[in-house]
């Protein structure tokens, strides 16, 4: 043992027995407890139980529900008590607690004298580490989620365009050359009909295609993908999208390239649909290491507080998830006839680094 400048072992032990963040019970050979420090002591309820309990021979077993074995997730068999020459240097542990029921603890369990069979078990509570796994666990099965939807429209995109859509094409090749041949005046007609009707599928097609996943985001980016959407939104709603862009950067990373198209692409839609505009501003720009898309109108807005939002309110909350996958923050400002605001901020500096840790 190493103790320097006068340094008292005993009286540092006494500290962290009343001071730490653990709970200590120490048993004697009888697994009788004989003593328990505070924060035990708030854990479990003793209050419950009489002095008679408590220095009954396996007083434990009032909180004790289990632990995880190497057979089962809950169980007493071979319990650490009757079976101290085990490892139980690190195990888990279910106890009943005061206020919260039956919680999972990270346990250790230790003979530390054995002329006198004195035993010691700390226990700490790993629920905020439970909910921050599950959390992390639940983060990273979304991100695959949208990953796996991402590349299943991509596929599907790729398959329309340059499957189905050039088969199209070179049908209504075919049948633009059909009309100047020696028809009759009938099947002239019949001709420009199935002309026109194979024109305006090869358009639907085109469109699903874009709205699937554009390829220029792909092989362009963001700002190209932007520009030609907004052309696409003006050629069918009528709405002007005023767009500026002033990007330091020409690419990023496919998964914020998505994320930011994909809220920027729900925002216009919901504008489209219930702001009443005929003009919506667009602002994509870098500011300290942060990448923002606003999205602006000056339509009917809403009450963000109210229970109940026009359409299905999917559109909001799926912004969101997205934005809460690339560490982004999204605010949504709107007053009813005063419009809407939609502001989307990425820490590119915290996403690199994530990039270069996989």
């Amino acid at each position: 043992m190493i103790c320097h400048n006068g340094f008292q072992l005993n009286e540092a032990m006494m500290n962290l027995y009343h001071n730490s963040s653990a709970g200590i019970l120490f048993f004697d050979q009888d697994s009788q407890l004989l003593a328990i420090n505070p924060v035990a002591e708030s854990l479990l309820d003793l209050d419950s139980m009489d002095c008679t309990q408590l220095r009954q021979s396996q007083s434990i077993c009032h909180f004790c529900k289990g632990f995880t074995s190497e057979e089962e997730q809950q169980t007493c068999l071979k319990c650490y008590l009757k079976e101290p020459n085990q490892n139980f240097s690190s195990f888990q542990i279910y106890l009943q607690t005061k206020k919260d029921g039956v919680l999972p603890f990270t346990a250790s369990f230790t003979l530390i004298d054995e002329e006198n069979g004195i035993s010691v078990l700390t226990v700490l509570d790993v629920t905020k580490q439970y909910k921050t796994r599950e959390m992390l666990y639940e983060r990273n099965r979304m991100k695959n989620v949208i990953k796996a939807q991402e590349n299943e429209r991509k596929r599907i995109s790729r398959d329309l365009h340059d499957g189905v859509a050039q088969e199209l094409l070179s049908t209504l090749v075919d049948i633009r050359l059909l009309k100047y041949m020696n028809l009759d005046e009938d099947v002239q007609g019949k001709l420009k009909q199935t002309e026109t009707a194979l024109s305006r599928i090869l358009d639907d097609i085109r469109n699903i295609s874009v709205e699937l996943r554009p390829a220029a985001l792909d092989d362009l980016g963001l700002e190209a993908a932007f520009r030609s959407h907004f052309k696409w939104v003006e050629n069918n709603y009528g709405i002007v999208v005023l767009f500026t862009s002033a990007l330091s950067a020409a690419r990023y990373s496919n998964e914020i390239e998505t994320v930011v198209y994909r809220i920027g692409q729900e925002a216009i839609l919901n504008a489209t649909k219930y702001a009443d505009v005929d003009q919506i501003e667009v602002n994509l720009f870098e500011e300290n290491e942060k990448l923002h898309l606003i999205v602006k109108d000056e339509g009917t807005g809403f009450d963000v507080n109210a229970i109940e939002v026009k359409g299905t309110g999917l559109g909001l909350y799926g912004m969101r998830e997205r934005a809460e996958l690339v560490n982004g923050n999204l605010t949504v400002k709107s007053e009813v006839e005063k419009g809407t605001a939609i502001q989307l901020s990425i820490p590119l500096f915290l996403n690199q680094t994530e990039e270069e840790m996989k």
